[in-house]
């Protein structure tokens, strides 16, 4: 097994973390309590955990598999409650926060800038194989959310002839994956134009201003959670020419067609309105959700779609009743989809109880 050092306690109660290369590897140690968590610090608020179940540590004795939990741009993993729901469902929960993010961000760099996505992809990499060598008989499904979602397959579609502790996930849960630049013709042919001059100037702004979305969410706000505004940022993080160059060379290789192997839930709203203030709680305000899920036949040959409704960008920050209903589907294609791990005969637990 990888050597990485102990684990240390994470800002988060009930989790812990360590260093694995340029990333940050974060666990939960099925302790987590609800509604102690500090408004505008990691974690959920208080309003909204006290409608999620207290599930305590039912994975430690029934494991059916690992989550691993891939966060998207201008964020980082804080959604304890997701965890708690996963673990409810019979999960071990894991998180990685990519280089350049959250965690793992260092003083010198510029957040959530890459010039290639074999870079996340490799901390991506690294994070599986790490929980593979840890729990090396239970399958292995990785959830990813917008970049983290784009991340998460083309590692999957190169990796796919790996066997063992390398080895692509059993499963792919991609939440509004970022498979194509938002916006309109005119924007999205302005992105491809600066594809040539991010080359020469990659750390160059070509766009920046406020996240209407991670604004709305903030409990400071008004909003439903509780995260840390300085890696998270309400006044959003600047569009990079050479981030911008490596995201469309990204979804142009979607584009041409992938063959991830196994499983793949790929997962949205119904409904997009960009930034618009009065649905930021009830549609995907980031990406288009149509665009999205044209993309499920680029993938491979084993997607199932899943729309909800009245869901925002990030499927697990959405208010209780999507939220709940998103859990209680990935759970259902979870239990579908994947086998019973090596040797065990338990009894399996069912998907979480919706909050009222």
């Amino acid at each position: 097994m990888t050597d990485l050092g102990a684990w240390q306690p994470d800002v988060m109660p009930g989790f812990a973390h360590r260093p694995i290369g340029l990333a940050t590897l974060v666990k939960s140690v099925g302790t987590v309590e609800t509604g102690r968590l500090e408004t505008g610090k990691s974690g959920s608020s208080d309003t909204s955990k006290s409608a999620e179940p207290d599930t305590g540590d039912p994975a430690a004795s029934f494991p059916k598999g690992v989550i691993l939990h891939v966060h998207g741009y201008n964020d980082y993993f804080f959604q304890d409650h997701f965890a708690h729901a996963m673990e409810q469902a019979g999960y071990l929960f894991y998180a990685v926060d990519l280089r350049a993010a959250g965690r793992s961000l260092a003083a010198s760099q510029i957040p959530h800038y890459v010039t290639d996505f074999h870079e996340p992809a490799s901390d991506l990499a690294a994070a599986a194989q790490t929980v593979r060598e840890m729990h090396p008989d239970l399958p292995l499904i990785v959830h990813a959310h917008s970049t983290g979602g784009l991340t998460a397959v083309l590692w999957a579609h190169a990796y796919r002839h790996e066997t063992g502790v390398k080895a692509p996930p059993d499963g792919i849960v991609l939440n509004a994956p970022f498979f194509e630049v938002p916006g309109t013709i005119f924007k999205r042919a302005g992105a491809w134009a600066a594809a040539p001059v991010g080359r020469l100037r990659p750390t160059t702004a070509l766009a920046s201003g406020p996240s209407l979305y991670a604004t709305a969410m903030l409990a400071e706000n008004g909003g439903r959670w509780s995260f840390d505004p300085a890696l998270k940022k309400p006044d959003g993080q600047p569009i990079r020419l050479g981030w911008l160059r490596a995201v469309r060379a990204a979804q142009s290789r979607v584009d041409q067609g992938l063959d991830v192997q196994g499983q793949v839930l790929l997962a949205a709203s119904t409904a997009s309105s960009h930034n618009a203030p009065v649905l930021l709680d009830s549609t995907d305000t980031v990406l288009d959700v149509s665009a999205i899920v044209s993309r499920a036949e680029k993938i491979g040959n084993n997607v199932t779609v899943l729309q909800i409704p009245g869901a925002v960008h990030d499927l697990t920050l959405s208010d209780d009743i999507p939220r709940n209903m998103y859990f209680t589907k990935l759970v259902e294609w979870l239990n579908k989809c994947l086998k019973p791990p090596k040797g065990t005969s338990h009894s399996q637990p069912t998907a979480p109880t919706p909050s009222p």
